[in-house]
């Protein structure tokens, strides 16, 4: 009995253990099922809950479940139940494309992702993001989201939120109160004008900051703001209208660095000092024109520099940068350097320029070699100079320093000093340059003779770009007075009569007087030619000599087509004498009859009248050569008549 019991044990053991895996995955494939709500489909760790037009989150969400996705329905801030808080095991949440206009509460406890994006979410408070205590990456990207809407402190109460992505909303600073160890910040495609100094205050472990798309400007960043992110390794501030770079960058970490899109027309030489760990940097797409030389001086781990779509002028202030591209290393990737101005070299790489392509106006020499001193004069009235020489050469007055007022983009209006210095030619060309120490968009310059009376000739006026250094008045009146103005403009080519103009007295010269072609310097310089008096006369004699030989030419057309007509009407047998018309024994006749065609008339082809008489007149020829008296009465005998019916001939 004891045998049979061991082998029949034997026996069951070795029958079930088979079963043992089947039974247990039909228990865990139901006890799934019974946790997952009926409006989705599970999948071991996931449910899918998405594009089912819900207007709430579906209860029955069971435990084991980490990733949770509710995208694309139709789910408000009521269709959060409470039991979803307790769903413990629940790590990633998408809800983006909802009908949400406020921070969702009763998420999942334990969340780490959260995609809340392509809601219409106005507002952010702590209570909401006080139940995310383990939320790292928040997703809140194209939403409209207000610096008003977010309390403050809102974001550090996740305290353990490393990723706050705000992109495409409607902030117009910095929210205040942002997580302590927060590593990446995108605000890019906002309204941001205003960075407060407090703003990244204790953000010290910032790695990344996206600032591009706003509306900041240099006034809006306060100076230092970055200074604190002393692990920053990327800061990018594309698109906005800035003029300068921010000063006190932080050096320490920062790897890459993005300007591009921006108004940037100088760069002080410091700015980018002591940023040792600089790898690529972009100032793409500004209004950079030239560079202080070492700008990039300690920049020793750059490797990738974009300066490309940026108006560079290729004068003498880039002979440094020329030597600074050609003594480079091969790892150091530079790309757009390129000349914009002056015209003849546009489109010439700025590395292959050479020294003889390259000229400068002494007026931009100076520049370069000396810069202006900052001066406080404060005159209601601009200087006036009145130059009156009798030498033979040209007369340069000494630079005179002139103060301005500027506007700004932010409509604040500025002092700034403007060097003019005005040379007399001769007695017809006056030499005007100018040297600004501030960027301008272009000048505007007048003149007017006033003499020899005091409201003097009419005004005058050129406007050149920016980029010159001076303009060259010819054809002027010798011994004359000339009341000069120059104006600079902003980039809406307003001005201030009183405040934007320079303007000085000038005399020109007696009208023998002339200068040696050397000191006739164009380089870089506009000429402003006045028209002459008898223009207007010399223009009507062109046009009245113009209209003459187009109506000879088309009388000579005309005359010589109906010569050709008139030819091709009467043909006339060539190759034949005049004596094979008529032939006389004794006497040759020399009246002539001619056939024309199918018809015939009598001429005499030497202006002899015809004698009454009987003619016959028989065809010589056809016109296919032979004889044919198709187009004749047939007779009896074929002779032709001449003169007073003597027989000439008898065929």
């Amino acid at each position: 009995m004891e045998i049979l019991w061991r082998l029949w044990s034997k026996d069951w053991t070795s029958l079930v253990r088979p079963w043992i895996p089947i039974l247990l995955g039909l228990h865990l494939q139901f006890s799934q099922a019974s946790n997952c709500p009926e409006e989705c489909r599970c999948d071991r760790t996931f449910v899918y809950c998405n594009e089912r037009s819900l207007t709430s989150v579906p209860l029955g969400i069971g435990e084991g479940y980490k990733t949770l996705y509710l995208h694309n329905n139709l789910i408000n801030n009521a269709g959060f139940p409470l039991e979803l808080h307790h769903v413990a095991s629940v790590e990633t949440v998408y809800l983006y494309g909802n009908q949400l206009d406020e921070f969702p509460v009763n998420l999942p406890k334990n969340v780490k992702i959260l995609h809340l994006q392509e809601n219409n979410i106005q507002t952010i408070t702590r209570a909401a993001l006080a139940q995310l205590l383990q939320l790292e990456e928040l997703h809140l990207d194209d939403n409209s989201i207000s610096t008003v809407g977010v309390e403050e402190g809102a974001f550090r109460e996740a305290l353990s939120l490393k990723m706050l992505f705000l992109t495409k909303n409607h902030l117009s600073s910095v929210p205040i109160g942002l997580p302590d160890d927060l590593k990446e910040l995108r605000l890019d495609e906002n309204r941001i004008a205003v960075i407060a100094e407090e703003a990244f205050q204790n953000v010290t472990r910032l790695e990344r900051l996206l600032l591009d798309g706003n509306l900041l400007t240099d006034e809006g960043i306060t100076p230092g703001t970055f200074q604190a992110l002393v692990t920053l390794r990327d800061l990018s501030l594309a698109r906005n209208s800035l003029t300068y770079p921010p000063p006190f960058l932080p050096g320490e970490m920062l790897v890459k660095l993005n300007f591009q899109e921006n108004q940037i027309s100088k760069i002080p030489v410091k700015a980018l000092a002591g940023l040792h760990r600089l790898e690529k940097l972009d100032l793409s797409s500004n209004q950079l024109q030239m560079l202080g030389r070492g700008v990039f001086d300690g920049l020793g781990s750059l490797r990738q520099l974009t300066v490309r779509n940026n108006p560079w002028l290729c004068d003498c202030g880039m002979h440094w940068v020329v030597s600074w591209l050609k003594s480079l290393p091969a790892s150091l990737n530079v790309r757009g350097f390129m000349c914009h101005k002056p015209e003849k070299l546009r489109g010439m790489v700025i590395r292959e320029l050479s020294a003889d392509l390259v000229h400068c106006s002494e007026a931009a020499s100076t520049a370069d070699t000396a810069l202006i001193p900052s001066i406080s004069i404060s005159t209601d009235f601009p200087l006036v100079t009145r130059h009156v020489s009798s030498s033979k050469r040209p007369l340069t007055t000494l630079p005179t320093l002139y103060t301005i007022y500027t506007t700004r983009e932010d409509g604040l209006r500025t002092k700034q000093p403007l060097q003019v210095t005005f040379t007399i030619l001769n007695g017809s060309d006056i030499h005007v340059r100018w040297l600004a120490s501030f960027p301008v968009t272009a000048y505007k310059v007048t003149w007017a003779r006033m003499e020899p009376s005091l409201t003097g000739d009419t005004v005058r006026e050129r406007i050149v770009g920016g980029d010159h250094r001076g303009i060259r008045l010819t054809n002027l009146e010798p011994k004359s007075t000339y009341r000069i103005c120059i104006i600079p403009l902003d980039a809406f080519n307003n001005y201030r009569p009183k405040d934007d103009t320079v303007c000085t007295e000038a005399v020109t010269t007696a009208a023998f007087f002339s200068p040696d072609n050397n000191n006739r310097r164009r380089s870089g310089l506009e000429q402003a030619t006045q028209p002459e008096s008898g223009s207007p006369l010399l223009l009507a004699g062109l046009i009245g000599g113009a209209v003459i030989v187009v109506l000879v030419v088309l009388l000579s057309i005309f005359c010589w087509h109906m010569h050709k007509k008139s030819r091709s009407e009467w043909k006339y047998n060539r190759g034949r004498r005049k004596d094979d018309y008529c032939e006389a024994g004794t006497k040759k006749d020399n009246s002539l009859l001619e056939m024309t065609e199918t018809g015939f008339q009598i001429v005499s082809l030497n202006n002899e009248q015809l004698i009454k008489g009987n003619f016959r007149i028989q065809p010589i020829y056809s016109p296919n050569g032979g004889l044919s008296f198709r187009d004749s009465p047939t007779v009896n005998n074929s002779t032709m008549y001449c003169k007073n019916n003597v027989q000439d001939h008898d065929s």
